[in-house]
């Protein structure tokens, strides 16, 4: 039992906010995820990930990234890159397949996986990288700031502009579904209510004016659709007559009311468990 009230209040606190738990054994895995409260990184044993020579129409965004990567794991200048664009056309799976395309060949080559609500938390993410011999992927998904959300100025502060700046042996690479991370509606009230609108809406965009690579991702055309759909089954090795797999294959996408690569692989998901092929 402990009688000191200051012991009391120090425990009380420790655990309303517990003390940070070390860096991770890096060597561990090849992939962590960050976490808070508390501060720590977390191996993931096993990364869901799509091989890179399944994505299917993304050829300059992927060999743009991909050499930025292969630079980056050599030491070399790289930039922070800003993949925006269509839902579900591989966003996200090109940064995973990516850094196991490179991994493979420079095993100090991490990935670490930063949710955007622990953007606030960044710098101190940082200071646990900043010593190591490795080189780490900062890989933010789904990135977007709505409404009266300050949490892009922690993201500012890394890519430019803070004075320590972004550690040498850290790059960021974050996906978006906008290339301006504000929704429209915010920029344009920005607009209405501010005594400089010209100044308000350049602070809003000049985040990702702040990404070196801006890689556009588009919708596919049918026959992207059906190609990334026979990639799928060559990899697998499901066999299927060709005019089966073709009118399936539209059928799906029609009651989807959309074709992308996640419409693809959830019909082939769905083929798969019909033909009893494992994934």
């Amino acid at each position: 039992m402990i009688d000191d009230p200051m012991d009391r209040i120090a425990q009380a606190l420790e655990r309303l906010a517990p003390a940070p738990l070390p860096a991770p054994d890096f060597s561990s895995a090849t992939a962590f995820v960050w976490h808070t409260q508390p501060d720590r990184l977390e191996a993931v044993p096993k990364v869901a990930r799509v091989a890179l020579n399944l994505l299917v129409g993304v050829d300059r965004s992927r060999d743009t990234l991909l050499a930025n990567t292969r630079q980056f794991a050599k030491g070399l200048p790289a930039n922070n890159a800003l993949l925006w664009g269509a839902r579900g056309m591989g966003k996200s799976s090109l940064v995973k397949a990516i850094h196991a395309d490179v991994q493979a060949d420079h095993s100090h080559l991490k990935i670490v996986e930063l949710q955007r609500e622990d953007l606030p938390s960044v710098a101190r993410l940082l200071n646990l990288l900043r010593g190591s011999s490795d080189r780490f992927i900062l890989f933010c998904d789904d990135l977007s700031f709505g409404q009266d959300d300050a949490h892009y100025k922690s993201l500012k502060a890394i890519l430019d502009g803070g004075i320590e700046g972004r550690p040498e042996n850290v790059v960021l690479y974050a996906t978006s579904n906008r290339r301006h991370l504000m929704p429209r509606d915010m920029i344009e009230n920005e607009q209405g209510s501010a005594i400089n609108p010209a100044e308000a809406v350049e602070e809003k965009v000049s985040l990702s004016d702040r990404f070196g690579l801006w890689l556009g991702f588009h919708a596919c055309d049918q026959d992207q659709y059906l190609a990334m759909i026979d990639g799928y089954c060559d990899a697998y090795g499901l066999k299927i007559s060709t005019e089966t797999l073709r009118a399936e294959a539209i059928e799906w996408q029609a009651t989807r009311g959309s074709r992308s690569g996640r419409v693809a692989w959830q019909f082939f998901t769905d083929l798969a468990g019909r033909h009893g092929v494992k994934l």
